[in-house]
């Protein structure tokens, strides 16, 4: 039997973010996880992360529109192979629009001209630590999209980086918003769980694809 006892629920996390169960049905989780197949390949392909300090990020990470390192962006994968980024495609940034309308309403979604995608990958020991957007220079609400295998995503405050948090179980074609007063909320994975991912989906891991408006008008000129 397919159905769940108890179905999942539309939850308000906190002020200004959402989360929405299933907001991605299996043949759009298919279509978008084709599109990170394709993005994924090099140039400017799947990377590692390193940071200031000299370690890596468990989560391999690829970008468009602009490119994502500690802590800016740029227009080419400048710690990685120095390709030009890949282009955000227009579709995304009406996919990311339809999600803030549907989580905080139409409002919310007017404005938001959606430019860049930091797309991760985790595979079974990744992990991501609580941090925060903050090297945009719009408000924008944050999407972000879940496929492939459950994970445990911890969404926090704005002061710091420890309690008060609250944990959510994301699943494949889940969506969570935040915006508003949550904008510049600390949250990370603590953890994923292996092997929980859709068969029918067929991928390994897990992918989140998030999108953002940049609100930058020279990208090498970044918020740190």
């Amino acid at each position: 039997m397919d159905a769940e006892l108890f179905p999942r629920t539309r939850g308000r996390i906190a002020p200004g973010a959402v989360h929405v169960p299933g907001w991605l049905g299996p043949r759009q989780q298919r279509e978008l996880l084709g599109a990170c197949r394709e993005w994924a390949r090099p140039p400017a392909g799947l990377r590692t992360v390193r940071t200031p300090g000299g370690g890596t990020m468990s989560a391999r990470q690829v970008c468009l529109g602009l490119h994502w390192y500690p802590y800016g962006y740029a227009r080419t994968a400048v710690d990685g192979d120095g390709a030009p980024v890949k282009p955000f495609p227009a579709w995304l940034g009406d996919l990311g629009r339809r999600a803030v309308a549907d989580a905080l309403g139409p409002d919310a979604a007017a404005d938001a001209a959606y430019d860049i995608a930091l797309i991760n990958f985790y595979d079974a020991g990744a992990r991501m630590g609580m941090h925060r957007d903050s090297d945009e220079r719009s408000t924008a609400p944050v999407v972000s999209l879940s496929l492939g295998d459950t994970c445990t995503f911890r969404f926090g405050n704005t002061a710091h980086r420890s309690r008060p948090y609250t944990d959510v179980e994301l699943r494949s074609g889940d969506l969570f918003v935040f915006g508003g007063p949550a904008r510049l909320a600390h949250h990370g994975v603590p953890r994923v769980f292996p092997g929980t991912a859709p068969p029918e989906l067929g991928l390994a891991g897990r992918l989140s694809i998030t999108l953002r408006v940049s609100g930058l008008t020279d990208p090498t000129a970044t918020a740190g």
